[in-house]
């Protein structure tokens, strides 16, 4: 299923409309959807250089407005539809760890860890945050700094290096970004156990 999901979103790379399936699949990836809208990103900045910031901002934006609908769905519609989501996706194990495991700085922490690196994954983040329900003004800003983070690096990547880049970026890029969210959660406990205030929980 996962490869089928995959292969479809790499096609629509090449239709006319790809620049709104791009705002779709990154729109809904946020909150239902399993394949990052990278996928469908990366083709289309090197194909069309000239407006890799332009989809840069396109999948920063219906990014962002996703997750606002994700978060919506974990703080109004859990146990209707978002829990239903997440197990339909086998997320459901992850998801009650987090909320059983995570407190509240902690889970704001991880929305920018997910949003760079999608660790964990961006449906689940999402989706806690509202269960949580944390800050909302905390929560867009957390999304539109890391989402646009991650996406105007790629554009500038693939704007400067072009082709020869690619290959590295689907195959190496989230690992490197994967090791550095690991590194900032790990740095990020290491304060706060060494006596910092907060509400870190544990299982």
């Amino acid at each position: 299923m996962l490869r089928k999901l995959y292969d479809w979103t790499l096609s629509l790379a090449g239709r006319k409309t790809a620049e709104v399936w791009l705002a779709v699949i990154a729109f809904i990836e946020s909150s239902v959807f399993l394949v990052p809208a990278d996928v469908l990103f990366l083709p289309m900045a090197l194909a069309r250089p000239a407006r890799a910031y332009r989809f840069a901002l396109v999948a920063t934006v219906a990014s962002t407005l996703g997750g606002i609908a994700g978060y919506f769905l974990g703080a109004l519609a859990y146990e209707a539809f978002a829990k239903p989501v997440l197990s339909f996706y086998g997320k459901l194990d992850d998801f009650e760890h987090l909320r059983q495991c995570t407190g509240e700085d902690t889970l704001m922490m991880l929305l920018v860890t997910s949003g760079l690196s999608h660790l964990p994954p961006i449906k689940v983040v999402t989706i806690l945050a509202g269960v949580a329900q944390i800050s909302f003004i905390f929560f867009v800003v957390s999304c539109v700094i890391a989402r646009g983070a991650r996406f105007f690096a790629l554009a500038w990547a693939l704007r400067r290096y072009g082709e020869p880049i690619q290959d590295f970026i689907e195959k190496r890029l989230g690992l490197i970004a994967a090791l550095a969210a690991a590194i900032l959660i790990a740095l990020y406990l290491l304060i706060k156990y060494s006596g910092v205030s907060g509400a870190i929980t544990s299982c």
